[in-house]
């Protein structure tokens, strides 16, 4: 399942979402976890009220069931909601290694809570090959 971070300094989730400088993608299973790529943003992020500024990083995080942030909008959650992302709020600046091993073991519990089945039920519809074609 692919997992993003919104990261200032690529090493902990300490980024408003509409402000992040950079977004971190991982893919993610109970076994472990892959850096895939990280989406680098620029100009005028700290502009409020821009919301031409969100339609990027919607679009970098569209294929992600996770996106960890330190905070986010109104208008930036209802978006990454509406895309079936699942966003996730760390209370202080966290490492975004911390964060995978944490996430890598709530996957191998045999029950994960909701918000993270809801989260892997995405990820499973996207492997999902329809064969009726």
């Amino acid at each position: 399942m692919k997992v993003a971070f919104a990261t200032q300094d690529l090493v902990r989730v300490d980024a408003h979402f509409g402000w992040a400088k950079n977004i971190s993608i991982y893919d993610v299973s109970p076994d472990g976890h892959e850096f895939l790529e990280t989406i680098e943003f620029n100009g005028d992020l700290q502009e409020d009220g821009n919301e031409d500024k969100l339609e990027p990083k919607i679009n970098a995080v569209k294929d992600c069931a996770i996106l960890y942030v330190a905070a986010i909008g109104g208008s930036g959650a209802a978006r990454v909601v509406a895309n079936n992302i699942f966003p996730m709020k760390v209370k202080e600046p966290e490492s975004i290694s911390d964060l995978l091993t944490k996430l890598q073991d709530v996957l191998k519990a045999p029950a994960p809570p909701p918000w993270l089945r809801k989260a892997m039920a995405k990820n499973a519809e996207k492997e999902t090959v329809d064969y009726d074609d």
